[in-house]
């Protein structure tokens, strides 16, 4: 996925139809020449519709799409036509897609499944014939109601990627370089910090022909809830990962403290992602002898691990197993 492809946050102006105007009408025809009120009613105006679409991985065709318009509604007719409704504006979104009201924050929802479609913004209601009107007292009533007005809204859809595991971890701790290793994605790998710059997919294949999804997460740094680094910008992408594989180097000064680091930072942002599945891996294997190795296995916090070198492919099949065996827990 490109960097320069790849958009999980837009900003767009929704404008409904108007609902189209009841009709005013008298019944009248060669044999009839002071008949009944039979104005028909107006159409409902346009709704701007979002719709999920699983062969979407971005929201970048919304990028320069920033003013979304629904038709209006047509005017009702003689003989109780009913004016035609306003076209809907479908707006195809990938899965995980959060729609937002601009101004309050608030969520609307979220669209997690393909084909699932949610009104974005309502169009506004046709108008009530004259026949509607008609009473015991008033049989010829002579007004109708307009249209209803469409809504003009800004709404801000965010996209949380949806995966099976979600890598956590500081910049360079070897999660983009793991990722090439065990799937087919090809992310950007170099020896400085932010090499990742967005959400990077990738599908392992496991026994039976089956597989699952990894999401390599761009790097945390001590901080990132409150904005810092790369910020809160990708952490909200973790929150749809059913399990987080937590990524530490075997190179590192303190695999303790530095674990704990990016359990806070998870728990600042959303006290939820505290309850996921989670495994600790030790990367880099193959930089330390096995002295240190055997005293790292001695600091390390209680929670499951495996020791992995993407370079040497030490530790990755049992990496495989240990993942799919949460996965499934996870989903039972």
């Amino acid at each position: 996925m490109a960097e320069s492809n790849f958009v999980d946050y837009v900003r767009i102006c929704c404008r409904t139809g108007k609902g189209g105007a009841g009709a005013m009408h008298f019944h009248r025809d060669k044999h009839t020449t002071k008949g009944g009120p039979d104005g028909g009613d107006g159409g409902r105006g346009g709704n701007i519709i979002l719709k999920g679409n699983a062969n979407l991985w971005t929201l970048l065709h919304l990028k320069f799409r920033k003013h979304i318009f629904a038709e209006p509604g047509a005017n009702g007719d003689a003989a109780l036509r009913k004016g035609k409704d306003g076209k809907d504006e479908i707006i195809e979104v990938p899965l995980g897609t959060v729609a937002k009201d601009a101004e309050t924050g608030e969520i609307a929802f979220e669209v997690t499944e393909h084909g699932e479609s949610h009104i974005l913004v309502q169009g506004g209601r046709g108008g009530l014939g004259n026949h509607h009107f008609k009473t015991s007292t008033n049989q010829t009533p002579r007004h109708s109601q307009p249209g209803e007005e469409g809504k003009e809204e800004w709404k801000i859809l965010e996209l949380k990627i949806l995966a099976d595991v979600g890598l956590v971890g500081f910049p360079n701790a070897g999660k983009s370089t793991l990722l090439s290793v065990i799937t087919a994605a090809k992310p950007a790998i170099a020896d400085y910090p932010f090499t990742t710059l967005v959400p990077n997919l990738g599908i392992v294949n496991y026994r039976d022909y089956q597989s699952f999804v990894m999401a390599d997460i761009p790097g945390i740094i001590e901080g990132a809830h409150e904005g810092k680094g790369l910020g809160t910008r990708f952490l909200r992408h973790i929150e749809r990962n059913a399990t987080l594989l937590f990524l530490v180097p075997a190179t590192s000064e303190n695999i303790k403290n530095e674990y704990a680091i990016l359990q806070r930072e998870l728990k600042l942002y959303n006290k939820e992602l505290m309850d996921k599945s989670r495994l600790l891996a030790i990367t880099k294997c193959d930089l330390v002898d096995e002295e240190t190795l055997k005293a790292i296995k001695k600091q390390l916090p209680r929670v499951p691990h495996i020791f992995l070198s993407s370079a040497t492919g030490k530790g990755l099949p049992e990496l495989k197993d240990k993942l799919w065996e949460l996965i499934n827990k996870e989903g039972i």
